[in-house]
């Protein structure tokens, strides 16, 4: 599938740590009668995941918010457990960003955004992208290249609202 404005994604279902532990959420749940931005990055505690992409969104969480989105979502392939972990990390939980895995990667293949570098030890893993959902339609979209990080991150899709 690509993405490109205009477009929806296909329906997914994710793995979230919630009040009573790991949860499955619908994306169409999250995203419907809203205005969400939803970015994607390979990892949980990989390199620029979280020194660059988490932190980018986390500087400019408040800024959506003031734009009209009603929520930030991460997907990234990893479990619930060690998101949960990483969210509190890096400050992504306190500043409202949700973290959605998609744990066997099947969300990330069906979107055809997923890679393999087995150097480093990354085995389908996501390309980054960032967009924004309107009612679940894409309103805009930054897809890196694979391993850039330049254009998905959070001031780059600010400056598309």
């Amino acid at each position: 599938m690509t993405i490109e404005v205009g477009g929806r994604l296909p329906e997914a279902t994710f793995c979230r740590m919630g009040a009573e532990g790991p949860e499955l959420v619908q994306l169409s749940d999250l995203t419907r009668g809203r205005k969400v931005v939803l970015f994607a990055l390979p990892g949980a505690y990989t390199g620029p995941c979280s020194t660059i992409h988490m932190p980018s969104f986390v500087r400019t969480a408040d800024a959506f918010r003031a734009k009209g989105v009603a929520d930030i979502f991460c997907i990234a392939v990893n479990d619930p457990f060690v998101l949960k972990a990483w969210g509190e990390a890096t400050g992504a939980t306190a500043a409202g960003i949700g973290l959605l895995g998609d744990a066997d990667g099947s969300y990330t293949r069906a979107l055809e955004m997923d890679f393999t570098a087995p150097p480093i030890g990354l085995h389908g893993r996501s390309n980054r992208y960032a967009l924004v959902l309107e009612d679940g339609v894409i309103t805009a979209a930054n897809v890196d290249k694979p391993g850039v990080c330049d254009i998905s991150v959070g001031e780059a899709l600010l400056a598309k609202l």
